[in-house]
């Protein structure tokens, strides 16, 4: 017997190097330490979920971190249970994100072979001097050297992450970027624009950053839009573009409102109605520390996710669904506030759909604190 479907999703916060803009659950340096007791506790968190019924999962995201650090044989390690844990759909989409320099054609290989059928790259720019003070431990070589080996080891399904707004970067060396990036044809293309986070390296830089004007940051999100809208991909959701089919089923799971499992450091879930989360801290986590933030997903909280989440995708939101869904409609108590954003051109109403437009997208933190 099998209960609904979800999406899973594992943290791995080792890196070789955390990048000096990076606020995510990770840690640079030495990790072998620690690794193979990670797993152990991994595979315990996983096991709080094995039901009579067995959870479906048809999505599974390894995220970081760097997961690319994975060696075969730990990665089989976590696989084998977890398969048996869960029951794993006959058409999986199994994401593994992976920095440039820590993947080469062996390894690609091997992962295909373990069923990894999607990888995620950050790449964020081509240009040396951008990446060196973003942090990053590969260089533009390194990926065109790792995009080639993940080709020939048979990858049909690629994304590239790119950001903008980063120190030093031009609107004309962000085109360059996306011009590079769009003649390799990958599947997917992910574009960030930079926030400067508290407790990240740039934090304590900021005075003395070489920040672009917030339009320049726009001039590079606009770009972004067209140049890959001209390339053959598609703008469904505020940060990602994709080429018809090969948007990210994982991430549309989160969008769509959609129920899901996360382990490992940080890593939050989404399961039976409720919302919690697991510790930042690999110590802790290491000790088995409770979960957090136990959080029932019901009546305005609910309505709040729903709608938050669908306004993050070119669909929209479904007006009938929703009133279906909550009893109420969405325009209810803001039809002044929706007109305005519509004549100014930054919301769409097209029959029964409510979206933001390109504009929009570009304003969505200002629309969605206003209308949520």
């Amino acid at each position: 017997m099998i209960t609904d479907i979800r999406g899973l999703y594992v943290h791995i916060p080792f890196c070789i190097r955390k990048c000096n803009y990076c606020d995510f659950a990770s840690l640079g340096g030495s990790f072998d330490e620690h690794i193979d007791a990670y797993i152990d506790r991994l595979l315990s968190e996983a096991e709080e979920y094995r039901e009579n019924e067995k959870v479906k999962i048809d999505t599974l995201y390894f995220g970081g971190g760097t997961p690319s650090l994975l060696s075969l044989e730990r990665l089989e390690k976590i696989l084998l249970p977890l398969s048996d844990i869960f029951d794993f759909s006959s058409d999986l989409e199994f994401t593994l994100e992976a920095n440039p320099g820590t993947l080469d054609y062996e390894k690609a290989v091997g992962y295909r072979s373990l069923g990894v059928n999607r990888i995620s790259m950050g790449l964020q720019s081509i240009h040396e001097n951008e990446l060196k003070i973003l942090g990053r431990i590969h260089t533009y070589t390194d990926f065109l050297e790792c995009y080639s080996a993940l080709r020939r080891a048979g990858f049909e399904n690629l994304n590239v992450d790119l950001m903008y707004g980063i120190p030093e970067c031009t609107v004309d060396s962000f085109g360059k970027t996306l011009d590079a990036v769009t003649a390799l044809s990958p599947e997917h293309i992910s574009a960030y624009g930079l926030i400067v986070e508290e407790g990240t390296p740039f934090y304590n830089m900021r005075k003395t950053l070489a920040l672009p004007t917030e339009d320049e940051e726009a001039d590079m999100y606009y770009l972004a839009s067209e140049k890959l809208a001209r390339a053959g991909y598609s703008h469904y959701e505020i940060s990602n573009y994709a080429r018809a089919g090969r948007e990210s089923r994982h991430n549309l799971r989160y969008w769509h409102d959609e129920e899901y499992i996360g382990i490992g450091v940080s890593a939050y879930s989404y399961y039976k109605n409720k919302r919690y989360g697991n510790t930042r801290s690999l110590k802790e986590y290491l000790s088995s520390a409770p979960r957090e933030n136990y959080e029932k997903i019901d009546g305005e909280a609910e309505r709040f996710e729903y709608a938050m989440m669908h306004l993050r995708l070119s669909s929209g939101i479904d007006l009938t669904v929703y009133k279906e869904r909550f009893g109420i409609p969405f325009a209810y108590g803001k039809e002044d506030r929706i007109a305005e954003y519509s004549e100014r051109g930054l919301v769409s109403i097209s029959g029964n759909r409510l979206s933001l437009t390109e504009q929009g997208f570009y304003l969505s933190n200002m629309i969605l604190s206003d209308l949520l």
